[in-house]
């Protein structure tokens, strides 16, 4: 991974110069931006930039696996807690904790919502609708 814009003596664009330090941290960033050397994947882990590792070629097996999992957790629950996280992130913690707390109690009223906790207290596994 690298951002070598520098070298050609423009700054990375499409958001770049502000999207980095929001995932690694300021300081890390202006490392990488200034410089414009290249890390490689364990690096890229270990400051936050990537967020698992997987063998050569497996990229798409693992995220695969990844969205079958989330494609079976209750689907209103998590496009609200996407749309949480996207929202609250630009905001103050306690404006984000506002929307938090706005869409659990939109949640606590699903169907989804039911069905998840009497599968729970059922020990099996939960059939949600999106409702």
């Amino acid at each position: 991974m690298c951002l070598p814009e520098v070298t050609l003596g423009i700054i990375p664009g499409y958001g770049g110069t502000q999207r980095l330090p929001r995932l690694v941290g300021l300081g890390k960033a202006k490392e990488l931006i200034f410089s414009g050397e290249s890390i490689n994947a364990e690096e890229a882990y270990r400051i936050g930039l990537i967020d698992k590792l997987v063998p050569s070629g497996k990229a798409l097996d693992e995220a695969k696996v990844l969205a079958v999992k989330i494609a079976t957790r209750g689907p209103v629950a998590v496009s609200k807690a996407k749309s949480a996280m996207n929202l609250g992130f630009n905001t103050t913690l306690n404006e984000g904790i506002k929307i938090e707390a706005q869409y659990f109690g939109e949640l606590c009223v699903t169907e989804d919502k039911v069905e998840g906790v009497r599968a729970f207290m059922e020990k099996r596994k939960a059939e949600f609708k999106g409702i």
